[in-house]
């Protein structure tokens, strides 16, 4: 499981006994959490790197496994599956897209560049960040370092070579996602050899939080479904 930006393990709390007896892993990004006195990583090579190496180390790859990313975490999951492919180690069964446009696409309309108040105002549009934080100055400046660290790697991103990967894709966008269109979402069909579909979820681009139970139904779907399991 790959966090939004700004987002961390508890962005999934509860989430791991809901697919038991199966093992869920959560991506803690640097600077946040358990890790908030690391500094945040802007670049997404080097977090991919890093998330990579740790792959290495706890991970079992002898098992089928599925990446799962929201937003932010899209683009981790592509770099991510690209490298495992590229590195000979075996790659995932299948990814769930959420709430993230294909990698050709950049971000139209980016804040991470913003004075601190003008990215504090373009925060409010994605609701990820509660109001209490952002309405608290000494609060929010705290996490300010690590916000605009992961709207950098979030925003500056753009895939030109569109290289496919060997996993099934489920895509999921908010019904009321006014951050992304359906085009971008499908585009994702071209980054892939195996079978691509795509499904609505109730709400906003923040739908992970808001209807949390429908994305974890479609999960338990999309693997249900796959005859490789």
């Amino acid at each position: 499981m790959f966090p939004y930006a700004g987002g961390g393990v508890s962005s999934f709390k509860n989430w791991g006994e809901q697919f038991m007896p199966n093992k869920v892993y959560f991506a803690q990004y640097p600077g946040r959490e358990n890790r908030f006195s690391e500094k945040a990583i802007s670049n997404i090579k080097e977090l991919v790197e890093e998330i990579f190496e740790d792959m290495k180390i706890v991970f079992d790859f002898k098992l089928p496994y599925y990446f799962f990313g929201h937003s932010m975490g899209t683009k981790i999951v592509y770099e991510l599956s690209l490298k495992l492919k590229e590195s000979g180690l075996p790659t995932p069964v299948g990814l769930i897209i959420s709430a993230g446009r294909a990698p050709c696409y950049k971000e139209p309309n980016p804040i991470y560049h913003l004075d601190d108040e003008g990215f504090i105002e373009g925060l409010r549009r994605y609701d990820g960040t509660p109001n209490e934080i952002l309405d608290n100055k000494d609060l929010i400046s705290i996490f300010l370092p690590t916000l605009r660290a992961d709207f950098i790697i979030d925003e500056d991103y753009q895939d030109i070579e569109g290289k496919k990967l060997d996993s099934s894709i489920l895509g999921l966008m908010g019904d009321i996602d006014e951050e992304m269109k359906l085009e971008e979402l499908l585009k994702w069909q071209d980054y892939t050899t195996k079978d691509f579909s795509y499904k609505y979820i109730e709400g906003k681009h923040m739908f992970v939080n808001t209807s949390s139970e429908s994305v974890i139904k479609a999960i338990k779907e999309f693997v249900g479904s796959d005859e490789d399991i």
